[in-house]
């Protein structure tokens, strides 16, 4: 078997390993393994990789080529390690723009670096390779570097509103066009800085447009362009694995953005136009009456006499790290016999699956965690309900406000429940900067405070309310 027999033998176990993990991660209960089947086939990948490089490199840039690798994966190790779990999205987003950078870079050396033996229509098909790649890296690119500093709030999270900006971003694909057949007719780097600089400029425009709120839809919409872009990359390294791993990954996260956009009622054209996030109208900014606040003493008397409770976590509870407490506090009142469950949004937190992770960490049992169409039905029959740091999840205005920003999002219906306690650690809005009505009506109140420690108490306040009344001194017997 020859040296490129075999790597073309590895590149296809690699792939189906690469299959296997994508359905692994499509369950809970699987999750783990679909990561080890991940790890296994980019291991197979890389291996395959340097051994076909070997044949045409010197030692010296084979030696240069192990020492990136275990750099990278050094790096790559640290950072899994010390990230935090409310890290996690702004960490995947740098990810997606150094996808991008790399097809970017890919791209320019297809162009600099271009087989002597391509002539005539296949010339011509590389040319628009090496543009498209590098359009596609470049947007990548900007577009999750901006991601990356909105969700770690380095920059403003509400959305960028230039006068016209639809007709920039529709000028932009248009000049790309051109300039794409302009370079395939007549390759010159200048129509190639031109359409990196166009690039570059439209990702960041696409995704400072959209608004805090829609932004876990913006993390999928920029995985499956990493994906495209690798992909892209793939066509001009000829490298078949690339190629099937970037569809795969381009696929599945187009598909994940579209049942995203679906979940939350907005257009998937609009979210991949960067056309929606608009801002929160005057109404929405101030107070929409007198809230009523609860002690965590009081919520463990609440929850002692309830029949079921439902527990709506949000990026509040990453933030404390509450999710420990929370799977104790269930544990203990089913215990009690209390119903128990978590009702889960499709975009709870800044990820998609944010709070799926968290509470699977914490060992809630997943039987007991459902998503926003299996339990928004249960919610008037229900006793309590625990909000832990979820804001524009849970907002009513959605259903009930047609000018607010997140008019005809589909929100769980917590206000339905005889009672609602909710976890801030104040009265500001959500991420998406939309103020909460929620929080005024008559049988909501509010539990100030970090939410782990508030969590704490109430579970001190449920074993107070369990322990034996002392006899009073003296007392005749």
């Amino acid at each position: 078997m020859t040296t490129d027999t075999a790597a073309q033998a590895a590149y296809v176990v690699a792939a189906l390993l690469f299959i296997l993990s994508l359905a692994g991660l499509s369950q809970h209960r699987t999750s783990r393994s679909g990561v080890v089947w991940g790890i296994a086939g980019m291991v197979v990948a890389l291996a395959a990789t340097v051994g076909l490089a070997s044949r045409s490199i010197s030692a010296t840039g084979l030696v240069l080529i192990v020492v990136a690798t275990a750099v990278g994966a050094g790096i790559g190790l640290w950072r899994a390690k010390v990230v935090e779990m409310t890290g996690m999205p702004e960490l995947i987003a740098i990810m997606h723009s150094l996808v991008g950078l790399a097809a970017a870079f890919v791209g320019w050396n297809g162009y600099l670096d271009v087989d002597a033996e391509l002539s005539g229509s296949l010339l011509g098909i590389h040319h628009a390779e090496v543009f498209i790649g590098v359009f596609i890296g470049a947007v990548t690119f900007t577009g999750s570097v901006v991601a990356y500093l909105k969700l770690s709030a380095r920059i403003a999270s509400r959305p960028l509103t230039l006068p016209g900006k639809h007709v920039l971003n529709i000028g932009a694909l248009v000049a790309f066009v051109g300039l794409t057949i302009a370079f395939v007719a007549s390759p010159n780097m200048g129509l190639l800085i031109a359409v990196t600089v166009i690039a570059l400029a439209l990702g960041a425009h696409l995704v400072a447009s959209i608004g805090g709120g829609d932004m876990p839809v913006v993390v999928s919409m920029l995985n499956s362009y990493s994906g495209w872009a690798a992909a892209a990359s793939g066509f001009l390294l000829a490298n078949n694995l690339l190629i099937v791993t970037g569809a795969l990954v381009g696929s599945s996260g187009a598909y994940l953005s579209y049942i995203m956009c679906k979940a939350m009622n907005r257009s998937f054209i609009s979210v991949i136009a960067g056309g929606f996030g608009t801002p929160a109208a005057a109404a929405d900014d101030g107070e929409q009456g007198e809230h009523r606040e609860i002690s965590a003493e009081e919520t463990a008397e609440l929850l002692r006499d309830a029949s079921s409770v439902i527990i709506t976590p949000g990026y509040g509870m990453a933030v404390a790290q509450a999710q420990y407490p929370v799977a104790e506090l269930a544990r203990k009142l089913r215990e009690r016999g209390v119903e128990v469950r978590f009702g889960i949004h499709p975009v709870a937190g800044r990820l998609p699956g944010h709070m799926n992770v968290l509470l699977a960490e914490a060992n809630v049992p997943y039987d007991i965690v459902l998503e926003m169409d299996e339990i928004n039905d249960d919610f008037a029959a229900t006793s309590v309900v625990l909000v832990i740091g979820a804001n524009d999840t849970v907002n009513p205005a959605a259903t009930d406000n047609p000018s607010s920003p997140i008019a005809g999002m589909p929100v769980l219906h917590v206000w339905e429940a005889a009672n609602v306690v909710v976890f801030k650690r104040s009265m500001a809005a959500g991420y998406a900067g939309v103020q909460n009505p929620l929080f005024f009506r008559e049988n909501t109140q509010m539990l100030f405070g970090d939410a782990k420690q508030r969590v704490e108490d109430i579970l001190r306040g449920l074993d107070a309310l369990d322990a034996p009344v002392p006899e009073m001194a003296g007392s005749s017997r």
